[in-house]
């Protein structure tokens, strides 16, 4: 059961969201190549050596798609734009065709009555730009700005609203230190240059489009709960660094123009020279903080290397005992109220809060069917409550955001992990909405 839209208050935006990768097909339109695109070329990097050449189609199926997100009734659509599509080189010479595409696609959603929510990067970094260090050059800042003026300049007079990055956890700490996404690197001083330079980015991209007369302008960040897996101080430090690592640096960084110092405790040695100095770009001011949520992990000590403490962050992930996704994440919506409280009261007071993505990840599926996902209705359900008491108790939450609209392209998985409230086979290509898509309509279509 879900809430409906009468629960909520006048104005709250219900919203679904995609990223251009997963979904456009990236092999057409003249796009240039991306890290993605090597990264998945690279034998054991990405399940079944999948990659987003086709995707979803929605570069020529993009009108059938926007219909879809229109007759679920809702207010805004969250898409991203490709700089490797606008910029194939990453600078230099736009690509008339891509520019062309976003502004049909703006269009398309304005003639629907559907406010876009623009993002302008999704993680498909040009390789030209990978080639010169992608995140760990400081010029990427400067690259990026050109790419805000680009793609802003031709679109920006119609978004809704536009948040720079998306979850610059996963573009720096994921990618560059984890190595799970591309580039693929497991390397602290590239992790830390990257976090530094994301935030750095960001703040470039906010004063361009500043500059541009654009209002509404945000950032989305990823936040996961971390919990200690008992009860010992050892678990309960693991859980903290792993707190300030994906929670509390970004927004850190973003609104007050300080790191965490379990974060610098690590990486203070590679950062790069005069960091301190950027904070008066990186903290541009924002009109509102997006949270990305899906799952909480268990954290404890690192084992001792050879008799020796493990070097930092020294933390170590334990299975938990929650339900679970097919993306193996626990599914815990106390999570979520929890950093609702923890942004506003700790970062951004009274600026307006959205819930940008929350959904999860199914099968293909239950009983042969693909279109039958109560566990989704289910997941979203419970997401939706807490969404609604944080409300009643105050907290300045303007809108929730589904994720997402379509099965997908999921990165280093591949096609196989299904997020979508509509099912696509991708051998046909053809869309079919899921049971929860029309559980979730019925909701919204409440007054």
């Amino acid at each position: 059961m879900l809430p409906k839209r009468a629960d909520f208050p006048e104005g709250f935006q219900f919203g679904t969201a995609t990223s251009a990768y997963q979904i456009e097909g990236h092999a057409k339109g003249g796009a240039g190549r991306t890290h993605w695109d090597d990264f998945a070329a690279t034998p054991g990097n990405v399940a079944g050596a999948a990659n987003g050449a086709i995707a979803c189609d929605h570069l020529d199926r993009w009108a059938e798609d926007l219909d879809l997100v229109r007759d679920a009734g809702f207010d805004a659509y969250r898409f991203s734009t490709s700089w490797a599509r606008v910029l194939p080189e990453g600078r230099g010479t736009p690509n008339t065709a891509g520019l062309d595409f976003y502004d049909r696609l703006v269009d398309g959603m304005l003639e629907r009555g559907i406010k876009p929510a623009a993002t302008l990067y999704h993680w498909e970094l040009p390789s030209p730009l990978a080639d010169l260090g992608g995140w760990r050059n400081r010029d990427i800042a400067h690259w990026f700005a050109d790419f805000t003026n680009v793609i802003m300049s031709r679109i920006g007079d119609r978004v809704w609203s536009a948040a720079p990055i998306n979850e610059p956890w996963c573009v720096s700490w994921l990618s560059h230190f984890e190595g799970h996404h591309a580039p693929g690197l497991r390397d602290i001083r590239a992790t830390a240059r990257a976090m530094h330079h994301v935030l750095l980015a960001h703040g470039r991209a906010i004063e361009v489009m500043r500059g541009l007369g654009m209002s509404n302008l945000g950032a989305v960040c990823n936040m996961e709960y971390a919990a200690p897996v008992d009860d010992s101080d050892d678990a309960h430090r693991a859980s903290r660094v792993q707190d300030a690592i994906y929670n509390r640096f970004f927004i850190s960084g973003m609104t007050k123009g300080v790191y965490p110092d379990e974060v610098l405790d690590g990486i203070e040695p590679h950062l790069p020279h005069g960091w301190q100095d950027d904070f008066p770009t990186i903290t541009a001011p924002l009109d509102w903080i997006g949270v990305n949520y899906y799952t909480r992990k268990l954290y404890g000590p690192a084992a001792p290397v050879d008799g020796a403490p493990a070097p930092w962050p020294g933390t170590c992930e334990h299975d938990g005992p929650l339900p679970k996704t097919a993306m193996g994440w626990e599914i815990y919506p106390d999570g979520l109220a929890h950093f609702l409280e923890m942004v506003v009261q700790d970062y951004t007071g009274d600026l307006p809060l959205y819930v940008t993505e929350n959904g999860m990840a199914g099968v293909i599926e239950q009983k042969g069917n693909p279109t039958h996902d109560p566990d989704r209705t289910a997941y979203l359900g419970a997401h939706l409550e807490v969404v609604r008491r944080a409300i009643a108790k105050g907290l300045p939450v303007k809108g929730y955001f589904t994720w997402s609209l379509l099965d997908n392209y999921e990165w280093a998985l591949g096609y196989a992990p299904r997020f979508g409230l509509v099912h696509v086979d991708f051998e046909t290509l053809e869309r079919q909405p899921k049971a929860s898509y029309h559980t979730l309509r019925e909701a919204l279509s409440c007054p």
